[in-house]
């Protein structure tokens, strides 16, 4: 069980995360005005928080500038705002997690449990190891063969594992020259990377599609 603080303004989607969440064995608390998050998370400790972007009093953004100057508590964004620049923000400022409106609540608990899992003491260890002089990344001491855009690729998922990733911002990683590449090309590459992957390693899903968003990479989950 663990204790998760939610800051919602809108009482129904904050009940409705709170009961699912509770009858996943967590703790539930709820938060609805925006100055109150940083006083709540200081007296109950949550091991996570679920953050609203569009909060009363203070938003999101703001409460998560403040919260990363002196702490690594895990946040996932809630937000109907789907803007890129939005959520490249939220991400930038130390989110773990962004997740757009209308959302399932059973994949918030989901990413919770994802999110979790990967901040807790004993996570699973990385089989990946990276050798930067030889551009060479191996799965469990075993070399992957890939292209120079998949090494680029891999390398950047693999030095922030949980991060999403935009096409934009692997566009930047994969080509030092832009023209006449789409943010499509990711998607080419991505879908040849997880091939590569499931050859080495079959049945693990490491690359992960986040709707709206881009690609996270995850170690541990099946």
């Amino acid at each position: 069980m663990a204790r998760i603080l939610i800051a919602e303004d809108e009482p129904k989607i904050a009940r409705l995360l709170a009961d699912y969440l509770a009858q996943s064995g967590h703790e539930a608390s709820v938060v609805g005005e925006g100055n109150r998050v940083l006083a709540a998370v200081a007296a109950e400790r949550p091991a996570l928080l679920l953050l609203d972007i569009m909060l009363p009093g203070q938003d999101g953004l703001a409460i998560l500038r403040e919260l990363r100057r002196d702490s690594a508590l895990p946040v996932i964004m809630l937000t109907a705002r789907v803007e890129e620049i939005d959520r490249l923000l939220g991400l930038e400022l130390g989110a773990d997690d962004y997740i757009c409106k209308p959302f399932s609540p059973r994949e918030v608990v989901a990413r919770v449990q994802a999110v979790l899992r990967r901040s807790r003491p004993g996570a699973p260890a990385n089989p990946f190891t990276l050798d930067e002089s030889a551009q060479r990344i191996r799965y469990q001491g075993r070399p992957l063969s890939l292209t120079t855009t998949e090494y680029r690729l891999l390398q950047a998922m693999l030095s922030q594992p949980g991060r999403i990733y935009s096409r934009d911002q692997l566009l930047d990683l994969m080509h030092d020259d832009l023209r006449d590449v789409t943010d499509r090309v990711v998607d080419s590459h991505v879908r040849n990377l997880r091939r590569k992957l499931e050859d080495i390693a079959p049945g693990q899903a490491f690359i992960h599609s986040v709707y709206g968003a881009g690609y996270r990479f995850e170690v541990g989950e099946g």
